[in-house]
């Protein structure tokens, strides 16, 4: 979640930063030593355990050695706020597997950070940020951590994230918490990552991990994927279980994939889907999730497409018009076709959204706080209102406005909190992308991602003017942002979302923009 305002992470065996020249406009460069690592594919791993080029032990050396290099020392990204101590082990397990014979599937061996709000029973804490729950060990895997594990993937590491997924300050930057600090922009160091899943994008963006897990309230993974230039996609809620994640909305939070192309993120996708009995959101996703996503990429994807183009945002950045220009006229070149479509008007969506995410958050949160037992230092909102008061960090930069606001809350039986719940599911489903939809004919909905990542402040908080994830996230429906090109040494964009279930048609045609345009490019690392 980015907040009120829904503003709402071996390249070389060495590892040497070197500082390279002033330019005109781009400021000092510190550029890793290239390496096969960099910018690798989950397939293309793959590809190297399968012919011997190199192990998983090989692999997860050298992305913690990244950690160690670029994310701790210069540039000092902070995008990592802790490592697992236990992933040269596994590795060496699953190296092991590879030599008998056995593999896991695409995910096998393959080195995966997850957003700090995702619960792991090792010895990687689980904060969200927060100074008060430094420390805390799950006492047991999420959902989202069991099903990786099951993979064969590897996590390596815990991101940094907005502090509570961004829902605790009325005004607060991006990519802050009280136990991580900032994470920064890897393109240009002093810019901001956006949240709440910063570090997920920054490190993935900045290539110390193959793909990275975020968590989406509204625009937790879509906002920080454009600043950071790779691929985000917010499944839609109930896809992919939410226990053992710490929550903001039952109604709108949802883990998801962020990786450097679509086919890595297909590949992810399909590995966490599945009912479980600790989430009955799961239930709803029988019969309509899949275990393999990788059938939806395809390079003709883009034919026979009819896309609704949301003009919203356009007008505020003339560069990034012309970025989203461009893209439409690929998109027509490829076979598709895009019309505009006004999106739903009033109805009080965004302001019912916001209720009940203080509803459920306050609920939410305890239920949490419950499950850590008796090594949990509150209970509750009151109790965590009180710690936080007394802490020396905590409240060093941002109030905690929205935590006050969710205590004077009642329980989800409230009138007020069942009417809201109602009318932002009427605005913007069944009034709202289903209409658009049926009304118009369309396979999906498009619409510029968000701005150019702005300036790290930490007395004026975040400078977010441009977004448009707020529609799917509120509707609980999915959504995927691809780059599409760079403002001066900054990515930006394009988001495409549409009806529940519909990630496969989502998938494709994103992957059908992603392989004709190829506007991914890593970090320089920009120091102005």
């Amino acid at each position: 979640m980015k907040g009120v305002r829904l503003i709402s992470v071996v390249v070389g065996m060495t590892m040497m930063l070197t500082a390279c020249e002033q330019g005109k406009k781009s400021g000092a460069k510190q550029e890793p030593v290239k390496s096969f690592l960099e910018e690798i594919t989950i397939a293309g791993l793959a590809d190297g355990y399968r012919s011997g080029k190199f192990t998983v032990t090989d692999v997860v050396k050298e992305y913690l050695k990244r950690i160690d290099e670029i994310d701790k020392g210069g540039p000092a990204l902070n995008s990592v706020i802790v490592v697992n101590p236990d992933a040269l082990k596994i590795a060496a397990e699953l190296d092991a597997e590879l030599k008998a014979g056995k593999t896991r599937g695409p995910l096998h061996g393959i080195p995966v950070i997850l957003k700090d709000n995702i619960d792991t029973h090792d010895q990687m804490p689980t904060t969200a940020g927060a100074t008060v729950l430094k420390g805390s060990i799950a006492p047991r895997d999420s959902w989202v951590a069991k099903k990786l594990r099951e993979a064969g993937a590897v996590i390596i590491a815990k991101s940094n994230l907005s502090e509570w997924a961004n829902f605790r300050s009325s005004r607060s930057s991006s990519g802050w918490s009280g136990v991580g600090g900032q994470t920064k922009n890897p393109y240009v160091i002093d810019r901001n990552p956006c949240g709440s899943s910063s570090g997920s994008g920054v490190a993935v963006s900045a290539n110390l991990c193959a793909f990275a897990i975020g968590t989406e309230t509204n625009g937790s993974i879509m906002c920080p994927s454009n600043n950071n230039g790779i691929v985000g996609l917010k499944p839609t809620v109930g896809l992919i279980s939410r226990s053992g994640i710490i929550p903001i909305s039952w109604s709108q939070d949802t883990p998801g994939p962020m990786g450097r192309t679509v086919a890595d993120v297909a590949t992810a996708l399909g590995a966490m889907t599945g009912v479980d009995s600790s989430d009955l959101k799961t239930i709803d996703s029988q019969g309509k999730a899949e275990a393999d996503y990788t059938r939806y990429l395809k390079s003709d994807g883009l034919k026979g497409k009819r896309i609704g183009f949301i003009r919203d945002g356009m007008g505020a950045n003339f560069r990034v018009d012309t970025l989203m220009n461009r893209a439409i006229a690929y998109l027509k070149s490829q076979g598709a076709e895009v019309i505009d479509v006004n999106p739903p008007r009033g109805g009080g969506y965004e302001g019912a959204s916001y209720t009940v995410m203080l509803f459920e958050f306050k609920d939410g949160l305890a239920n949490y706080f419950a499950s850590l037992g008796s090594q949990a230092r509150v209970k509750n909102l009151e109790e965590l209102i009180a710690f936080n008061e007394k802490d020396p960090v905590e409240l060093r930069y941002f109030d905690q406005e929205l935590l006050k606001q969710a205590n004077a809350k009642g329980d989800l039986k409230s009138e007020e909190y069942l009417k809201a719940l109602e009318k932002m599911h009427k605005a913007t489903r069944e009034e709202g992308i289903d209409k658009l939809m049926n009304d118009n004919q369309l396979d999906a909905l498009m619409s510029i991602t968000g701005s150019p990542a702005w300036k790290t402040d930490l007395i004026n908080g975040d400078n977010y003017y441009m977004g448009s994830s707020s529609l799917a996230a509120i509707s609980g429906y999915p959504s995927i942002t691809v780059p599409m090109g760079f403002v001066d040494e900054l990515p930006v964009g394009v988001s495409f979302f549409g009806r529940a279930w519909s990630e496969g048609s989502l998938i494709e045609i994103a992957y059908g923009y992603e392989q004709g345009t190829r506007h991914r490019r890593g970090p320089k690392f920009i120091s102005e």
